[in-house]
Order: C-alpha cells, then structure tokens, then sequence
C-alpha cells in the first residue's frame, strides 16, 4: 500500500507530460459499448478519473450510470450533481462512510451487485484504479473487480498523478489506454466541487487537464480460475468427456515433430493435457495461475513434467522452447494480453520450434475473446501457420518459423 500526505506538493504535470509514455498509449477502444457503470469511492473521484469518459460517452449517445459509494459530506451532495449536470449525467450515492469502505466492504458489494449483474455484454465499466495509494480507492476497486468477473472493466487512477513519478515501478504503463477528451467541459465540472477550493492542491489538480488514462483489465485474472477450480476437481471434464479425449488426440496427431527437446504448455489446469505431451517432450514446463490446479497437476504428473504457478502475461518463462501449446487458454488474456503472450512466444521460441494452439469456437459470455478471434490475432504475427483444422466446436492452428511442410522437411516433397 503506497502511502502519501495529499498536503505535500505533487509531482509536477510538467513531469509526467516530459515522458513520451505519457503519450503514445493505444487508444481506449469504445467500440461496441452501449452503457458504462461508472463507480467512485468519494464525490470528485468520478470527476476527476473518468469525467472525460462520462463526458465522452454521453455525447456518443450511450447510456451512463455514476455511482458514488461514500456520501461525502451535505456540502459535496449538490456539487456531485451540479458536476454531473456539467458531463452532462446523473449520478447515485449509496451513502457509507467516508475512510469506513473497508469495514463496510460487504454492504458495499451488496449494493453494487445487482447494478453490476443487469449490465450487457455491451458494458463498460469504471472503478477507481486498485492501486491508486488511498483505502477506499483501493477498497472499491477491489469490490467492483471481484463483482465484474466476465466483463469488461478499466480503472482509473486519481492519487497517481499526485504521489506517482514516471519511473516508479508501480505506475502500470503497459495496461493505460488512452481517452482523448474535452479538457474544457471537465475543468467546468470539476470547478462545481467548490468545498474542495483549496484542499485539492492546484499542482495536483494541473494532472486532469489533459487527456484521461485507464488502466485496461480485459483478461480474466487468477481469482477466477482458482474459483472454478476451488468449485470442482475436473472444471471442464477433461478426464470424463469424449470430446476431450478426441481433441487431446487431434491435437498429438497435429504435431509436426516426432519429439520435442524442450516444451512448455500454457494453461495447464489438472494436466490432463501435460500428461500426454510429457511422452512427446523430454523436458517439458507446464504453468497455470490457479494454485489450486498447479497443485493437482503435480500430483498427476509427478516427476513426469515441471508444473509451476505463473502468470504468462506478465512475468513470461524463461528459458527456451522446441514446443509451446496454447490449448484452451488464448480468449482469457483480452487482446493486449494476448499479444504480451505471443510477444513473449516469439522471444522463446527456438529458431526450429513449434507453436500449437487450439480454442472452442462456440461464443462464452465470460471470455474477453472467441476462438476465432484469437487465432485471427495470431495469424497476423510473424510465425507462419503450418497446419489449421476447423471443426464446428474447434479450431487448431500449428505455426513456425520455417513453413515448409513435414514431408517438405523431411525430404519426402
């Protein structure tokens, strides 16, 4: 937990504006949002987070709901609606207390539960950013993150820009998304929070004058894999299910290389998978963010392969690989997760090796993409695909760096 005195001067605006960074962070995609739940912990936070947003999306013409959890004094409950009168939205207080989010956490998820179950697939939502230093930032972020599993959210930070520095390791330049905005009408609306004249300090207010930026969570995180798999000891059937067992062998027939010196396989889950691949690798690495499949899976596979708790996309294995299999686990990252992950393949992946995905191709609401969608991605990288097999339910791709065949490489054509 970072800690800061909201008197002490903030880093200069002049600063953060120095570092190309700052800058050159793909665009927020809005494309396809229909309504955005936006949540602050205090009355202003929504303002000066997300005002560009709320602002954004209203002249857009999609449907925007504020929720501010703590009541914040009689003072701020005109200014919160005057501020919204600005943006142009209207927004709710549930009414906690102020500095009491964390022993009110419970009632607090009980309000936003149902507003966070009746959103679409279309929405978009807005939390202040986990790690933005203050409790109930972090306390509200937490909530709404727990409660938004399956759906699309970025958060926002807000006391960053205050005690936060460029080259400080906990600002998470590789999850901003950037949000181009009207610098003006969301001055306007911050200049309504009258009782806030004063407190705020003005180096501090300098940081919202400009473009908005959101840390991006289009993936699932490990909370909701240790779920499924604190639910039921095989989540998706792999030791039950026929088409498991017809996909598994597919997907050994798919490989081009009778053995492999070196193998890692991503998403292992109960390794089931890994059991099989082990006979085809001589030192395989199988990796998974739940603890609680990691730990199932050694138990499986004992000394068979090397089962360890990792998270690819931000801390990818070392070493390198003949073989990577990305079986069933593609759709989880989000797009730029994804991308971190093939980055992260290709740095890896020998100069002779394989890399082998294959993905259901039927829609799941909880997933940030399809099937298809991630080997359309993949198909757009460097590697050439040596082999694709579509099938209703599935689809397998094989790629490399060398595109011949294997009768081409073996001397057969």
């Amino acid at each position: 937990m970072v800690s800061f005195d909201a008197a002490e001067p903030s880093t200069p605006a002049a600063t953060w504006e120095a570092d190309p960074r700052l800058h050159d962070r793909p665009p927020l995609d809005l494309t396809g949002v229909d309504e955005v739940l936006v949540v602050a912990a205090h009355p202003d936070d929504e303002t000066l987070g997300a005002g560009g947003l709320i602002a954004e999306c209203v002249r857009r013409g999609i449907r925007v709901r504020v929720v501010v959890v703590t009541f914040g004094g009689t003072e701020r409950v005109p200014e919160l609606a005057a501020a919204m009168g600005v943006l142009g939205a209207a927004a709710e207080s549930l009414g906690f207390g102020d500095g009491q989010t964390r022993e009110q956490r419970d009632g607090i998820a009980e309000a936003l539960r149902p507003m966070i179950e009746r959103l679409g697939r279309g929405a978009l939502i807005a939390a202040p950013w986990r790690g933005d230093g203050h409790r109930d930032h972090r306390v509200v972020g937490e909530v709404v993150a727990e409660l938004a599993v399956g759906r699309r959210l970025v958060e926002y930070p807000v006391w960053l820009w205050h005690w936060g520095s460029p080259d400080s390791a906990d600002v998470p330049w590789q999850q901003f998304a950037s949000l181009r905005i009207d610098v003006g009408r969301k001055a306007a609306a911050l200049a309504e929070y009258r009782s806030q004249s004063g407190l705020l300090r003005d180096d501090f207010l300098e940081n919202f004058a400009r473009h908005e930026l959101y840390v991006v969570s289009d993936r699932l995180e490990a909370d909701y894999f240790e779920a499924v798999h604190g639910r039921r000891d095989d989540p998706w059937g792999f030791e039950t299910r026929w088409y498991e067992q017809r996909k598994r062998d597919v997907t050994l027939a798919a490989l081009p290389d009778e053995h492999y010196d070196s193998g890692l396989e991503i998403g292992c889950s109960i390794g089931v998978l890994t059991d099989v691949l082990a006979g085809r690798v001589g030192d395989l690495l199988a990796v998974d963010v739940s603890a609680t499949a990691v730990e199932r899976a050694r138990e499986r596979l004992g000394a068979r392969a090397r089962v360890e708790l990792a998270d690819v996309v931000d801390d990818f294995p070392e070493g390198r690989f003949d073989l990577v299999v990305l079986s069933e686990v593609g759709y989880y990252f989000g797009r730029r997760g994804l991308e971190r992950v093939l980055d992260g393949i290709e740095r890896h992946l020998t100069d002779d090796g394989v890399l082998l995905a294959c993905h259901w191709r039927h829609p799941v609401d909880d997933y940030p993409l399809t099937g298809d969608e991630v080997h359309e991605i993949m198909r757009e990288r460097a590697l050439t695909m040596t082999v694709e097999h579509f099938e209703r339910d599935f689809v397998l791709g094989v790629f490399r760096r060398d595109g011949r065949s294997v009768a081409e490489r073996t001397g057969l054509a």
